[in-house]
């Protein structure tokens, strides 16, 4: 067993299908690494960024909630949002970290601050993802 199946679903579609070879989820309890035959198992996803390997290529993705499915000959995310890292804007990235900022600075009722502190923890992903691709093409 050299590769293993990574399948990413949103609700709106099938985002990727393809044989890789190695995943690493952002776990609700960590960030956990996958290689083919690896033992199944079932986890939560948090606000996060998942990469995979196909040879010394590294690809990622910013996905936020889902569970993971994880089988000795394949991984399925099923995520809330996944997002490319080439499909990120970075200055729009980084505008929404600024935006999300001032919300968190500007306080509020409990909801409010839930709201923006989720908004911050979103846009500060998006924005990781975005740069690690940036840094990974300038290498």
């Amino acid at each position: 067993m050299s590769k293993i199946l990574l399948e990413i679903v949103t609700p709106d579609k099938l985002f990727l299908s393809k044989e890789v070879d190695e995943v690493i989820c952002p776990g609700a309890d960590g960030d956990f690494g996958v290689l083919p035959g690896h033992c199944q198992f079932l986890s939560t996803l948090r606000v996060g960024e998942l990469q995979y390997r196909i040879g010394e290529e590294s690809h990622f993705f910013s996905v936020m909630w889902g569970f993971v499915d994880v089988t000795p000959t394949r991984v399925t995310v099923l995520a809330e949002v996944a997002e490319k890292a080439e499909d990120i804007d970075i200055e729009r990235a980084q505008a929404k970290v600024l935006e999300a900022e001032a919300k968190v600075a500007a306080g509020g009722s409990r909801d409010a601050m839930e709201a923006a502190l989720t908004s911050l923890e979103k846009a500060r992903l998006r924005k990781k993802v975005a740069e690690r691709l940036q840094k990974s093409r300038t290498r």
